[in-house]
């Protein structure tokens, strides 16, 4: 038996989900259908037994009215061909018994109940080939019982087609049972279906452009399956916006490396020939050959760091924004001796501390700095200042250059992305993007504006800032 079960189990786990959720449905409803017919089947014959009963007492108090000067009678004809009721009354005493045979059975019970020691009782018998139902009971003020039978074949018929007749309908209920369980699998998982079914086509075409159908109805009352497929429509669009960040980046990499590449290429087979040239030229275009490799370098370092989604978890530390914003100063002021850098700290901002990365906070800094000198003209200033507001830590930083174009406000942190003003800049165009990663993976706010009276204002605003370091 258990290895059958077994065998069943692993059969009904193979069938695809539609065929078992089916199977689940139409046993369910058919499990109910036949325990509905086998409650009515019990509930008919139960009545018409109890029917046939109350007939059988209500034909003996009558008899009793009829028959209560008779002695005792061993049944009438009637009983040899028992069309009606069949009556006979048996005394206590044996010695007393009618002349003749008795039809119906007389046992000691029927003898107890005409001495009133034994409670009125029903008994199935057979007369004359035919069942019958026979009820025996004590004759008031008398040691003598009567017993009245009816037939009772008339029941067992109409049992017997209640059971026939129950029997069809649990049947069709049955049929029913399988119609209705195949259309609710049919039904209830045509959206997983088609969940199936775009799931597959994305990973035979490789394109997250495909949506799941949604079925129209008001918003709030989506049923689970619904939500599943509005939730995987949403991770479509995350796909799909990734994958086409990542095509871009590769495409937008391979513009920006193309062009230093060929310069090293042409450098490098320039240098392959140095007995030809001369001291100047040698030496012209060693350093081109240098300066390209740094920019080179540099762009792949600044790929390397945009490829990070997140900042790990075990470089973070408590870091204090001022004193990482010291540090960046005096190294902008060594890297760009033309731009006259001013820094300001607000007193309640000198030691508030945050959680973060140093190197990549550095990183970011940095980044910001160096695109405002790069649009600084020689001796301009370039403004930071560094403020604390409630939990939060603000940092602005503007230079006096040309400022940022409204049409090149919503791109300037893009990826690649280079103004007409900055295109004859030195730079790849990965420093702003790389900022507002960072600030993004510190989960901090970067923008940028039109500073007033001209140039460029980013601002920086860290969440999370803690109590002063060094303190309890």
């Amino acid at each position: 038996m258990t290895g059958r079960r077994r065998l069943g189990g692993r059969w009904v786990r193979r069938r695809p989900l539609r065929t078992r959720l089916a199977l689940a449905a139409s046993a369910a409803v058919a499990l109910v259908a036949v325990g509905v017919c086998a409650a009515a089947f019990l509930v008919i014959s139960v009545q018409m037994t109890h029917q046939l009963d109350l007939n059988v007492a209500q034909t003996a108090t009558q008899l009793l009215q009829r028959m209560r000067t008779w002695g005792p009678t061993p049944g009438d004809a009637s009983c040899q061909y028992p069309a009606a009721a069949c009556v006979q009354i048996v005394p206590a005493d044996p010695a007393k018994d009618a002349r003749g045979r008795y039809v119906l059975p007389v046992s000691p019970a029927t003898r107890e109940v005409a001495t009133g020691h034994r409670l009125p009782y029903y008994s199935e018998i057979t007369v004359a080939g035919h069942p019958v139902r026979m009820f025996t009971t004590h004759i008031p003020r008398r040691d003598e019982a009567i017993q009245v039978a009816l037939r009772s074949d008339t029941v067992e018929r109409g049992v017997r087609q209640a059971a026939w007749a129950l029997a069809v309908v649990g049947g069709a209920g049955v049929l029913l049972a399988a119609g209705l369980g195949y259309w609710v699998s049919r039904t209830g998982l045509a959206p997983v279906a088609r969940l199936t079914a775009t799931a597959e086509r994305i990973a035979t075409t490789r394109d997250p452009r495909h949506r799941i159908d949604l079925p129209a109805g008001p918003p709030g009352h989506e049923d689970e399956v619904t939500r599943l497929a509005t939730s995987f429509n949403t991770m479509l669009g995350e796909l799909e916006q990734s994958v086409t960040a990542q095509r871009r980046l590769v495409a937008d990499a391979s513009h920006e490396l193309r062009t230093p590449l060929t310069a090293l290429r042409t450098n490098a087979e320039l240098l392959a020939r140095a007995d030809r040239l001369t001291d100047s030229q040698r030496d012209r275009a060693s350093a081109a050959l240098a300066r390209q490799l740094r920019e080179v370098t540099t762009l792949v370092n600044d790929l390397i760091e945009l490829a990070r989604d997140e900042e790990p978890r075990p470089l973070l530390e408590q870091v204090r924004p001022a004193a990482l914003l010291e540090h960046v100063v005096t190294a902008a002021r060594e890297h760009w001796p033309d731009v006259a850098f001013t820094l300001r700290i607000a007193p309640e901002a000198a030691d508030t501390a945050l959680p973060g990365v140093p190197a990549r906070l550095t990183r970011l800094l940095s980044n910001l700095l160096d695109n405002a000198a790069k649009f600084s003209p020689p001796g301009g200033p370039v403004e930071t200042e560094l403020a604390s507001v409630a939990d939060e830590v603000h940092l602005t930083v503007r230079d006096h250059g040309p400022g940022i174009d409204a049409d090149d406000l919503p791109y300037v942190f893009d990826r690649f992305y280079r103004a007409r003003a900055a295109r004859a800049l030195p730079g790849s165009g990965l420093g702003l993007a790389m900022a507002r990663q960072i600030a993004r993976a510190h989960g901090a706010e970067l923008s940028a504006e039109q500073a007033p009276g001209g140039g460029a204002l980013f601002r920086l605003r860290l969440r999370g800032a803690g109590p002063p370091a060094g303190t309890g």
